[in-house]
């Protein structure tokens, strides 16, 4: 069942690539194998013929995609089998799953999975219900240890194929350990200077694992930019991070350090040109209504700017107080 593999392909092609240029990659811990099942238990599992056939789709989906192997793996779906991913998105058929496979599969010939199965049982002669886990070997960063899945099984042709495979929301500790210190940036907060409005609103995403900010700069001449800021635990690089994407293009990567109340974000990115920029973007918490930001040690390309002068951001009341 694909299980981890989706949750980590969808960070690959989104931020997990992004953070591996951020800085040089440590040595990543490949999470020890989950201890199986005491054999008796085992045992009286599979002394019923049909759960242990499913066993056996288990161990050959675990073949075949240690083996790179993306048409075995589809075959053990129904004909108009499912997978829907932690954050809800659906495949479904077998073409579509074996493309989803083979384009990762391609780009990744070594990853291997292993596969947990904590409970199964029959619902119907034709019906069974699996849950379990599964995990990736190397491990992909900023994914947890190991993934949890809900699988449906139904009888096809005379044989089980998998009609649903779901995985399901995973808790990430050190994630939210890390983040905790950030938490009274929740809210609205806004800023007036020099005739420019800005607002930014922050909040939890992605089961408290991250924090998403949204912010708009209103200008003088009534012209707007906008963008968003996704600010996370990194265990790639053992930080928080923080990955802004403007609405004129630009994108950077943010490297937090803690400062005396506050943060001190250095920022790398690219203009929508390709040219580089740099900054240290200061954070201050004056008290739970009010904060302070200011940006030094600017750049663009070889050109140093000016720092900017320091805002202060009041938080504004919560809709409907």
């Amino acid at each position: 069942m694909p299980r981890q593999f989706f949750f980590g392909l969808s960070l690959l092609c989104g931020m997990g690539a992004i953070v591996a240029d951020a800085q040089s990659p440590t040595p990543v811990r490949v999470p020890a194998a989950t201890p199986a099942k005491p054999a008796a238990a085992a045992q009286a599992v599979s002394e019923n013929p049909e759960l242990a056939a499913i066993r056996q789709t288990s161990a050959a989906f675990v073949e075949a995609f240690n083996k790179a192997d993306a048409k075995a793996i589809a075959q053990l779906w129904a004909k108009e089998g499912e997978y829907v991913d932690e954050s809800g998105q659906v495949t479904v058929g077998r073409l579509k799953i074996e493309e989803l496979y083979q384009t990762f599969l391609a780009a990744h010939p070594k990853m291997q999975i292993k596969v947990q199965i904590d409970s199964l049982r029959l619902l119907s002669d034709q019906t069974a219900i699996e849950d379990g886990r599964s995990m990736l070997s190397p491990s992909i960063p900023g994914a947890p240890a190991f993934s949890r899945y809900t699988a449906i099984h139904v009888k096809e042709g005379g044989s089980w194929k998998m009609a649903s495979v779901r995985d399901l929301p995973t808790a990430n500790p050190a994630a939210r350990r890390q983040l905790a210190d950030l938490d009274w940036l929740v809210g609205k907060w806004v800023a007036e200077e020099h005739g420019s409005v800005s607002e930014s609103v922050f909040e939890w995403a992605a089961g408290r694992s991250f924090l998403k900010r949204t912010y708009t700069v209103t200008h003088p001449d009534r012209s707007v930019t906008s963008g968003i800021q996704i600010i996370g635990y990194s265990p790639l690089t053992e930080q928080i991070q923080s990955w802004n994407f403007g609405s004129d293009g630009s994108v950077a990567i943010g490297i937090w350090t803690s400062q005396p109340n506050g943060w001190a974000a250095a920022i790398r990115g690219l203009t929508v040109e390709g040219t580089p920029t740099f900054a240290v973007n200061v954070l201050t918490r004056i008290d739970d209504q009010a904060q302070s930001w200011k940006s030094i040690e600017r750049r663009v390309g070889d050109v140093p700017l000016p720092d900017t002068p320091e805002i202060i951001l009041k938080r504004q009341p919560a809709s409907g107080k």
